[in-house]
């Protein structure tokens, strides 16, 4: 049963994550990746949420691997974040370059502590 849900949260999380890479990315004219900074930031935020909401009991560890594992786990991307990265300093942009990892890694970070924040303060 454990692998069905993240197989059914997975068959949702791949094609949400191209299509809003593809339509946040149509509204920059920028080489700086918006669309998977994006993803990653909003997947972080739902994986604090999920990962708060079961350590105070308000969601089961079901939920957590429907969501959790198998919607968040192909819906954010550390390799194409990693590949974007690597692309832009190749590429000559390497203040894109570095901005991509310091902001990704830091919005990522605060985002999942306030998903984390905002579940302890909705059920604790």
């Amino acid at each position: 049963m454990n692998w069905l849900l993240v197989i059914v949260g997975a068959v949702v999380g791949a094609p949400a994550r191209y299509l809003t890479d593809r339509a946040v990315q149509r509204r920059h004219d920028s080489a700086f990746p918006w669309g998977t900074f994006t993803i990653n930031v909003v997947g972080c935020l739902v994986l604090g949420l999920i990962t708060g909401a079961v350590a105070e009991g308000a969601a089961s560890s079901h939920v957590q691997l429907l969501v959790g594992t198998g919607f968040c786990g192909t819906l954010t991307t550390y390799s194409t974040f990693s590949y974007e990265t690597l692309r832009l300093a190749e590429s000559g942009a390497r203040f894109y370059a570095a901005a991509n990892a310091v902001a990704s890694v830091a919005a990522g970070l605060g985002a999942a502590f306030t998903g984390t924040a905002l579940a302890q303060a909705f059920w604790a």
